[in-house]
Formats: C-alpha cells, structure tokens, sequence
C-alpha cells in the first residue's frame, strides 16, 4: 500500500511538472491571483513550515513564492504545500479562505499534511472550472463535503482523506467522469456509497477506508476496468461480496476489512490475475476457502483472519500461490491439526496461524526468510528452544496461550528479535537469559506471563529499547532492582501476581514514558515514593494487595486513581483513600 502511494504521488507530480510549466523569469503575475494567495496567507495563523514567509514582493511568478507556479500569462495554476515528510512536527494553523476561489487559472491545488488547518472546505472552490488535482488530504478540516465539488469536470484526482469531514458522501462527485483516484479515507463519513459513483469508470484508485460507512459493497465496481487499487476497509458495510468484482483483471490490491460482509468467497476470485493484497479480515465469511485462490500468480499477501471460515483448506500445489510472502488465517473456524506443507515449505515472511486448532510439537519451517510468527491459541506442546536459531530474519514471535513446557533460559532467539510473546503456556526457569545484553539490545516487547518462571529480576543494563515488559502471574521473588531506570522507553510494565518483596524503587520514577504499571498482588513493603508523580504519562497503575503504607502521592494522576487501586495494603492513607492521621489533626487545628 505505501509502494502504492508513493506512485500515486510520483504520478501526481510528474502531471505537475508535465502540465504545468516552471514559471519563466519574464513572467509578471496577475494582481488579481496575488491578492488572492495573500488572502489565503492571512488566515494561515501559524506557519512552522515557513513556507509563506517566501510569500513577499509583487510577483508571485517569479519562482521565489514557495509552492506556487504559473503559466506564460502570468496566472497562477498551481499551488502545491506539503508539508515536508522528513519532519512530522511541522504545521499550518487556520482555516483557508475563499479566495482561494477567485485562482480562475488554478489546475492543481495541494494542501496536505499541515495538520492543523481546521473549518470547512470553502464553498468558492467548486469555481475552479479548470481544476486537476485537488488534494486536501491530513489536515483538520471537517463539516460536509461541499457538492458544489461536482462542478470541477475536469478534476482527475481529488484526495479529502485525513480530516474530520462528517455527513453523506454528496452525489454530485459521481458527475466527476475523468475522475483516476478518488480518496476520501479515514474522516467521518456516513451513509451508503453512492450510486452515481458508477459514473467513475475512470478510476484507477479507489479509497473509502476508516469512515462510517454502511449498505452493500456496490455492484458497479466491477465495472471500473482499470481499476489497481479499492480500499473499503474499517467501514460497516454488510451483505454478500459481489461477484463482478472479481472481474476485474486489472486489481492487484483489494480490502474490504473491519466490515460486516457475510456469504462466502466466490469462486471467481481466480480472475483476478493481477491481485498482489487480498484482505477480507474481521468480516463474517463463511464456508471453504475456494481452492481457485491457487491462481492467484502474483498474491503476496492474503489475510483472512477473524472470520467464520472452516475446513477444508484448498490443498495447493508447490506451483500454486507462487509469489505468496505473507499469509493470515488466524481466528476462523479451521481445525488443522498441523500447518499445511505449501505453507511449511514456501520462502514466507509472515506466518499468522493463531487459533487454527494446531497440535502437537512446534513444527518446522523454511528458517531462512521468516520475520513474523503467530501461532497463538493452539494446542502445541513441547519445547521450542533451539527452533529459531538459524532464523536470522526473525523480528516478532507469538506463542502464547499453548501447552508449551521449555526452561526459558534455553531459549535461544536471534539477536534482532523485537517482539517475544509466550504468556500463557507452561514455561519454566529464569529471566536472566532473555533480558541478557546481547538478546535484549533490540527487543520491545517481551510478554511471558502467567506461566511458571521463578528466579529474581534481573538488573537492567543502559541502552536497552524496551517499551513493554509483562512478567506478571508467575513465582518470580526478590526485589524490583534499581536499576529499572535504565528502562528509559517503556511505556508497559506489569510484575503483579508474583512474590516480589522489598520497596518499590524511587528510581521507578525516571522511568517517565510509562502509561501502565501493574505491581499489585506482592509483597511490596514500605511507600509509595513521591518521585514516580514525575511520570505524567501514566493512565493506569495498580498497587492492591500489597503491604504498602504511608502517604499516597498527592499529585495527579495517583490521588485520582480509583480506591481499589490501593485496596488491601497495610496502612496507606490519603487521596483517594482516608486522610493520613498526622494531615487529620493539622486539618483540626
């Protein structure tokens, strides 16, 4: 999908370069578009970009007007901000002014990621009757979509995605009939998909993604014979998949995600010979995946997860799927008993096989191209401890919720592993081997809770990257070590239902990206120290069942917490719990 967007703008600027001359040095801009981009200037508040403050002297053609390009005559038709990617931080802060109507010559008009530029899309822009390119895209815009947008009959591209923009899709953007990409993606948009879009036989690009949109997949897609690229994903949209759409040879990227489609897979979905992404996950398909899928040449990505499918599964060829690096059949209804062997014996990236009813010992794939694995929720059993060592490409393994039973000092993972999940199986031994300086340099999340690990914590050395560390339900005792601060980026730590003694470190407290912290049901004597209210990130925190006294810290967020945050400790006092008895009696007097 970014491979796409990159090209879709390297299109979109090539057209620009192609279409719209640089601007001659001889060229005198007209007054009338002058006042016109000024206009615009002045209810830009704030502009970290500094792209305006080029915005000075008489001629806006002249090249030094960052952003704005003109024809021979002197009139502006282009105006292309964008906020530059190598810096996220940059912004505009305003609204845009209807004077941007009154840029008569205007052919492309790009305003994107500014982030910040808030109110309507003025009603004067449906007056650009020569108009291209319009791309409003990642900012805060918000209101209705204008109708009067499905005036601009020239227009090739219009991309509104990453604002706020709530209400109906208007119908009169179906009137769009050179329209090539048409993205509207990730705001707040309601309603149906609307039947003028059928008018849209032009489209190449096709984004609907990340609103609120309900009714039927339409019919009509399969009518859009160049189409490369349809997102419908993280809507509502119900009912069956219509068949036309696999008729589209040209598709080589489809989802239809996060929706609420039921029926199952047609058996025309072999057509679709150029499909390099398939995603119907979190949907309600049932039934069989169809073996046509094995046609699919190209397909590099299948997702099919969290869905009702069932068995059987399509028995595919070695021939079959050629080009398959990534697939996803988690949460179905699928009882395989062992991974399939044209899933074993392929060169795949990314094996995404949780709840698929897997028994027995963890099998063995091709080790020399994985870099994801998720085969959670089964029934596996056994060890896994020498499994991945010559898996070099490893970055994220997802056991959890097995029957596994391995020391976990035995463990041996590839050094730039970031992601170890086992909670939930049987493992044993020490933390010390995992969380080592040369396993842990590049790890960020490490989850083995609720399993049998015992031991101490080990102490944290500097330079470590972890974000997330859950060690929590285990028999793991001593002390929390000092040394936690080292732990400068994480944001998750959870060492509840263990036999952790001792005091809860004032070095905890430096530990300041923290938003979850779980040390409830312990042995933790003594306070609460008042350094960890140097942690404003923090949402959630948990204290019960300890053998805690002393004043709660008296700050935000701690004396807002819930009561059972602190309940069952030995003597704690103070918001939100009853005063401490020495603040009683200076209360008192």
């Amino acid at each position: 999908m970014q491979l796409l967007k990159w090209v879709l703008n390297l299109l979109l600027v090539c057209s620009m370069l192609q279409v719209f001359p640089l601007p001659l040095a001889q060229t005198i801009c007209s007054e009338a578009d002058r006042a016109a981009l000024l206009g615009f200037k002045a209810k830009i508040l704030k502009d970290s970009t500094d792209s305006l403050s080029s915005w000075v002297g008489k001629d806006c053609c002249g090249g030094d007007w960052e952003g704005v390009g003109c024809n021979p005559t002197g009139r502006v038709n282009t105006l292309a901000l964008q906020r530059p990617e190598r810096d996220s931080t940059l912004y505009m802060k305003g609204t845009l002014s209807s004077s941007l109507g009154s840029l008569q010559f205007l052919e492309v008009l790009v305003i994107s990621g500014m982030k910040f530029i808030t109110g309507p899309i003025p009603e004067s822009l449906s007056n650009l009757s020569r108009l291209k390119q319009l791309v409003l895209e990642d900012n805060s815009l918000q209101g209705n979509i204008p109708s009067g947008l499905g005036r601009l009959s020239f227009l090739q591209t219009l991309s509104l995605a990453g604002n706020h923009f709530n209400g109906v899709v208007p119908l009169s953007l179906g009137n769009l009939r050179n329209l090539v990409m048409l993205n509207l993606g990730r705001n707040s948009l309601t309603g149906s998909i609307p039947s003028s879009f059928k008018n849209l036989v032009h489209l190449q690009s096709f984004d609907l993604s990340f609103n609120l949109l309900s009714g039927f997949v339409p019919e009509f897609l399969g009518q859009f014979h160049n189409i490369t690229f349809i997102d419908l994903s993280n809507n509502q949209l119900s009912g069956h998949l219509p068949v036309s759409l696999f008729n589209l040879v040209t598709l080589s990227d489809l989802s239809l995600s996060h929706n609420q489609l039921t029926g199952s897979i047609p058996d025309q979905v072999g057509n679709l010979k150029s499909l390099t992404s398939l995603s119907l996950s979190h949907n309600k398909l049932i039934g069989p995946i169809p073996a046509s899928i094995s046609r699919l040449q190209k397909l590099w990505s299948l997702n099919l997860s969290r869905n009702g499918f069932s068995n059987p599964l399509p028995a595919i060829s070695s021939k079959g799927v050629p080009s398959l690096l990534s697939i996803d059949l988690s949460f179905n209804n699928l009882s395989l008993g062992t991974v399939p062997n044209w899933i074993m014996d392929r060169q795949l990236s990314d094996v995404n096989l949780a709840s698929c009813k897997l028994r027995g010992a963890f099998p063995k794939f091709r080790p020399d191209s994985l870099s994801s694995i998720d085969l959670s929720s089964n029934l596996l059993t056994g060890t896994i401890s020498t499994h991945f060592t010559n898996m070099t490409s490893l970055q994220k393994l997802k056991l959890s919720n097995n029957q596994l039973k391995f020391d976990l000092s035995e463990l041996k993972v590839p050094d730039g592993i970031s992601s170890i999940d086992l909670h939930s199986n049987q493992v044993f031994g020490s933390l010390s081997s995992i969380l080592n300086n040369r396993t842990s340099s590049f790890l960020e999340v490490i989850d083995v809770s609720n399993n049998l690990i015992s031991g101490t914590i080990p102490e944290f050395t500097e330079g470590l990257s972890l974000k997330v560390l859950n060690i929590g339900s285990n028999k793991i005792a001593g002390q929390i070590p000092s040394s936690i601060s080292n732990l400068i980026e994480l944001e998750r730590l959870d060492i509840s239902r263990n036999q952790i003694t001792g005091s809860i470190p004032a070095s905890l407290g430096q530990v300041v990206k923290l938003q979850w912290l779980d040390l409830s049901i312990n042995r933790l004597t003594g306070k609460i120290p008042t350094s960890l209210l140097g942690i404003h990130s923090l949402r959630h925190a948990n204290f019960r069942a300890n053998r805690l006294c002393g004043e709660i810290p008296q700050g935000r967020p701690y004396n807002i917490f819930p009561a059972s945050t602190y309940a069952y400790n030995l003597c704690l006092c103070g918001k939100p719990l009853q005063p401490c008895k020495g603040k009683k009696q200076e209360m008192v007097q």
